[in-house]
């Protein structure tokens, strides 16, 4: 996923980076939740086969033909990079809703966590922003850079962030991070999350504490029809499919 790069649209703030690459090679508005994770007797219809693989697209990759990229058989979810610290918006987010969800495809957005803006500044960029009823997928906090404070400080601050946008979609959020990051800062703290997984080589990721995933993005230069350049690409693990991450309306 996409928040690493430093440019003219990243927050105005000082980060100082204590990132961990995947592994190298290839105040709440709602009293009453407003989604549910999807029924369980509607998840068993899914065939485990089918939609196996997906995309996570932002700015970087510039102008998608989302006619094309349906076609394509290794995607059928997208995620799109919505917000990042305190202000950021990216730029391409309501361009690339719109036109995924009209060529058919499940979408979903993630959040860029950034350990150096206060958890409530990020909450309401984030939920002024994404809409749960434009979404397909639970959505997903990207979390890579742990900053200059202690471990202590920066989960404290995850642990609020989490804890908010849960209460006001009424749903627990998916984590995205990389295998070794993981294993650094999060094992064991957030065991009750789904997560997405980075680690660019052909072994499936190892975590310390042998927590199931749901999702592993294995690559960071994958193809895509309808995209110019390299994306990032991910599959469901063998015991998970589509529905383990379909908002149910």
């Amino acid at each position: 996923m996409h928040g690493r790069k430093k440019d003219k649209q990243t927050d105005k703030e000082e980060v100082v980076l204590a990132m961990v690459e995947p592994d190298m090679m290839a105040t709440p508005s709602h009293s009453h939740p407003i989604v549910a994770p999807v029924e369980e007797a509607y998840r068993h219809r899914i065939n485990k086969n089918e939609h196996r693989y997906g995309i996570d697209v932002s700015r970087y990759q510039g102008d998608i033909d989302w006619q094309t990229v349906k076609t394509d058989k290794n995607v059928s979810y997208v995620y799109l990079k919505a917000t990042e610290g305190a202000s950021l918006v990216d730029v391409t987010y309501r361009y690339n809703l719109t036109e995924a969800r009209k060529a058919g495809l499940k979408v979903g957005c993630y959040h860029f966590f950034s350990p150096t803006v206060d958890p409530e500044t990020q909450f309401k960029n984030f939920t002024s922003t994404v809409n749960l009823d434009e979404q397909d997928l639970i959505p997903i906090i990207d979390v890579e850079i742990i900053g200059k404070g202690s471990a202590q400080r920066f989960c404290e601050r995850l642990t609020r962030f989490l804890h908010m946008v849960e209460e006001h979609y009424g749903i627990r959020p998916i984590i995205y991070t990389s295998s070794n990051f993981y294993n650094k800062y999060l094992a064991g703290k957030y065991t009750d999350y789904k997560y997405m997984i980075a680690r660019y080589a052909e072994d499936i990721p190892e975590l310390t504490d042998d927590i199931r995933f749901v999702m592993w993005q294995f690559t960071a230069n994958g193809r895509i029809e309808g995209i110019n350049g390299p994306v990032d690409r991910s599959r469901f693990m063998d015991e998970y499919h589509l529905g383990d991450i379909l908002i149910h309306k």
